[in-house]
């Protein structure tokens, strides 16, 4: 269907072309302008299709035959930030049993102000009620100290992915640095068995200066970790087995560096745990 869009929207952009060079071989201006017209429309549609194609493929992203349910969703709504530039992005997930508690640290600095908020991304295959969440924030450029505690607020629909965005203590002007600690926990989240973790960028840049990913897993360790890459076009691929950077009997850590990563593009972290295991549960932070 699409090739077929893409071939009608191929053949109107040559008769508005000729269509356009006859109007002014003949002098007659509403010839001209049919033409343009013809050009832009079938220019615009194309470029609606290509879109489309590329929500589609991002839709069904998956590994090993298991699709990523709480990633395809995010990346249907996923909006590309244009008003701030980040320039270092560091992420904890640390694994406790079935609980998932996820950190963000990002700075860098305003393109476009005033820019009142920052917006993160909470995906998890399980349908949490974000008003049960424990989520908090702070404002690092303005509070270093950490003595005020934001919550953040729920944009959108409350499912799998939801949006939130983090309201700063004040807006930021154009040019100005930003620091923002973002933390959720997440209850009952990851089984037991192949599971998966994301980490995903949406940023109007080419580049991110510095970005790590460190995953915990306290109680049960993995057997293996892997990491893959998708990026803006949906384009999965293998990028390494990781191997762990401390181990212990039922813990372990992994650590995912990556200078100058593209500014649109996710990792996700598929892991297997021993299936049956009974672990304790993460306590909320306070």
């Amino acid at each position: 269907m699409n090739s077929f869009k893409e071939s009608l929207s191929f053949w109107a952009t040559i008769l508005g072309t000729l269509l356009g060079f006859l109007g002014v071989i003949q002098s007659e201006q509403w010839i001209t302008l049919a033409g343009a017209i013809v050009v832009i429309a079938s220019i615009s549609a194309l470029l609606y299709a290509r879109r489309q194609r590329s929500l589609v493929k991002l839709a069904e992203v998956s590994i090993g035959g298991r699709s990523i349910d709480s990633f395809n969703v995010a990346s249907l709504r996923r909006r590309v930030n244009r008003t701030l530039a980040i320039q270092r992005a560091h992420n904890t997930a640390t694994i406790v049993g079935e609980d998932l508690t996820v950190t963000w640290e990002c700075s860098g600095y305003c393109v476009r102000g005033p820019e009142g908020t920052v917006e993160f991304s909470v995906d998890t295959d399980n349908n949490l009620p974000f008003a049960d969440l424990d989520c908090y924030a702070y404002d690092l450029q303005r509070d270093p100290e950490k003595r005020h505690k934001i919550r953040p607020m729920l944009i959108g629909p409350d499912g799998i992915s939801k949006k939130v965005v983090v309201p700063l203590l004040e807006p930021l002007l154009t040019g100005e640095q930003f620091g923002v600690l973002f933390s959720c926990v997440l209850p009952g989240c990851v089984k037991d068995g192949v599971d998966y973790y994301t980490a995903s960028l949406s940023f109007d840049q080419r580049q991110l200066r510095h970005y790590s990913v460190r995953l915990v897993f306290m109680t049960t360790r993995p057997e293996w970790l892997r990491v893959y890459e998708c990026d803006s076009e949906g384009t999965m691929r293998l990028l390494k087995d990781l191997p762990p950077q401390r181990e212990a009997a039922r813990d372990a850590e992994y650590v995912d560096v990556a200078e100058a990563m593209p500014a649109r593009s996710a990792r996700i972290y598929l892991f297997d745990r021993p299936k049956n295991t009974k672990a304790a549960r993460i306590g909320r932070a306070a």
